[in-house]
């Protein structure tokens, strides 16, 4: 509760700082996609102690539902204080929150399942929002701020989907994935049967997977997303592959709504593990 408590208190700063006109959280960009034929807003979140003229350089933390009312905001400060130095649970980082304006679109791959289609009509387009991730995000952060390689992505419920299928299918795009509550029961959970290879065997992954007690997904076919999730965590520990390590947090008093900030924490804890 008490670390709960801090975390309040430093995203209270955050908005009497803004009100203030004192404090100023990071910067907002635009970057066109050619890929998705729009323009896309970045809210970035620098360490204290940043700067370009400085020789230093940080790990990035790409944030799905990244907008200031998504999950910006709540990332940063979580960021925040886990790299204070009486906290010191993971390295000063670049936070890049990645604002949705189309989210089913980008954050799913084409369903089978015919209700499925009839709910989310616009679904379907994971394949070219992942290349937008690889092929003009990841290089347009490289050239504008001092990255350091290390990159990690977060994702929860459709989001948690999308990073998995980015695991399962570019694995290297990442070093670090924090998965929560992942909708795995899109498509039947078709992504469960895929198969996945690590490609660069000379890279390590490092895999973190949160879920709460969550129940039925709301899906046509019945899917337990605690099940789902502890199948995921089984199909990669099965690949015995030394170069990737799984960890699955199971948070039995958090619900869907509810698991975010401490899935997160816990997910830092671990994935910095001293």
């Amino acid at each position: 509760m008490k670390k709960l408590l801090v975390i309040f208190c430093v995203l209270e700063s955050f908005f009497c700082g803004a009100q203030a006109g004192s404090f100023k959280l990071g910067v907002v960009e635009k970057i066109h996609s050619n890929l998705l034929s729009e323009t896309r807003t970045l809210n970035i979140y620098l360490p204290e102690g940043y700067s370009d003229k400085d020789t230093a350089t940080y790990p990035v933390i790409y944030l799905l539902d990244g907008a200031a009312d998504e999950d910006f905001i709540h990332i940063a400060g979580l960021v925040q204080f886990c790299t204070f130095p009486w906290v010191d649970k993971m390295p000063k980082s670049i936070v890049v929150g990645i604002a949705n304006t189309a989210r089913e679109r980008d954050m799913t791959f084409p369903t089978t399942i015919k209700a499925e289609k009839e709910r989310f009509p616009t679904t379907g387009g994971s394949a070219k929002f992942i290349s937008f991730l690889a092929d003009e995000l990841q290089p347009y952060i490289r050239k504008h701020y001092r990255t350091n390689g290390q990159k990690m992505i977060i994702g929860e419920s459709l989001a948690g989907l999308l990073a998995v299928e980015v695991l399962f299918t570019r694995p290297a795009l990442f070093d670090k994935y924090l998965v929560v509550s992942p909708s795995l029961w899109w498509d039947n959970a078709s992504l469960l049967n895929r198969p996945m290879v690590l490609t660069d065997a000379n890279r390590k992954i490092d895999v973190f997977i949160a879920v709460g007690k969550e129940g039925l997904a709301p899906s046509p076919e019945p899917h337990v997303m605690e099940v789902d999730a502890n199948v995921l965590a089984d199909k990669l520990k099965a690949l015995n592959n030394k170069k990737l390590s799984v960890y699955l947090d199971y948070l039995p008093d958090e619900t869907h709504a509810t698991i975010g900030h401490q899935a997160v924490y816990n997910g830092f804890k671990w994935l910095y593990k001293k």
